[in-house]
């Protein structure tokens, strides 16, 4: 799912906490993928038109500038201690922190938020930021939220449409990668009249069968190219935004597809997005399609 050739793991810092707990996620993430991780920062000061170089008389390290290059250089020190090995290159961008990760993405095998920053990146969880990258970035987006466990299973929902069977195909890498099970979560609603229209009558047993179905058929392909996975289905009848946060508490991963259909159609633009985000106890992935795998 992820097989850019040489395509990098991208992480960006902004000076914040929450941005080298990041970084040492994505240090593991692109050690683990055997790919080089590329540390970024937005630098948006340039745009402003103001001076960049010391004022006169500060020290030479005081600018703007080198402010940004050594927070960049500091991350990549961050990451060199969680994997050695690790190729690691840093880079400081000129642009808004929108844009300019969106750019990034376009060659990116993964790409790194932390859930908090500061600047262009403060408050990501419920600002512009991440729901923009999220909903149109052309690569996998984790959202990392302070330390992720170790243990614990990856945490998949799936509701039938194209982007579910990706971000499918996505959580069974991760759990091969991680040695551990696949929890995938499909829940559903019976659809309710419109006001003008009488009750309609619905089969609950056979509905549920169904849906039963649909989770089965969409995992059976990717059980048969990841036979190491063990799956643990979930089915069951409510929101699906509560289903996964409720699951996610003994998840280290939890991956959504940014759009869906039913309960999950404009997953990022609604309130399952936003509910999975705010309130999930994991890590959250939210993969979309790539330009190459679209049709449009």
């Amino acid at each position: 799912m992820t097989n850019r050739s040489g395509a990098p793991v991208v992480v960006a810092v902004d000076g914040s906490t929450s941005a080298l707990e990041a970084v040492r996620v994505a240090a593991r993430e692109a050690a683990t993928r055997g790919r080089p991780l590329r540390v970024v920062h937005a630098f948006i000061w340039s745009l402003y038109g103001v001076s960049l170089e010391p004022a006169p008389g500060a020290p030479v390290n005081a600018g703007f500038r080198h402010q940004a290059e050594q927070l960049v250089a500091e991350a990549v020190t961050e990451a060199g201690k969680v994997a050695p090995e690790l190729a690691v290159t840093g880079a400081v961008v000129e642009g808004a922190p929108t844009p300019m990760l969106l750019v990034e993405a376009r060659d990116a095998a993964l790409l790194v938020l932390g859930s908090r920053g500061l600047g262009g990146f403060g408050g990501l969880l419920i600002g512009s930021v991440a729901v923009q990258v999220s909903a149109h970035a052309d690569c996998p987006v984790l959202v990392v939220k302070g330390e992720p466990r170790a243990d614990g299973p990856v945490l998949v929902g799936v509701d039938g449409s194209a982007l579910s069977a990706q971000a499918l195909g996505f959580a069974f890498e991760e759990a091969s990668l991680r040695d551990t099970e696949l929890v995938a979560v499909h829940a559903w609603i019976i659809p309710v009249a419109p006001s003008d229209l009488l009750p309609v009558a619905y089969n609950v047993e056979a509905l549920a069968a169904e849906e039963e179905r649909v989770l089965a058929e969409a995992i059976a392909g990717w059980s048969e190219r990841y036979p190491d996975v063990p799956v643990r289905r979930r089915v069951a009848y409510g929101a699906p935004a509560r289903m996964l946060v409720e699951e996610s508490a003994a998840a280290q991963l939890t991956v959504v597809g940014a759009r869906g259909r039913g309960a999950l159609a404009g997953m990022l633009l609604g309130s399952v997005s936003h509910t999975v985000l705010h309130h999930s106890h994991s890590p959250v992935v939210v993969v979309r399609h790539r330009r190459e795998d679209r049709k449009d």
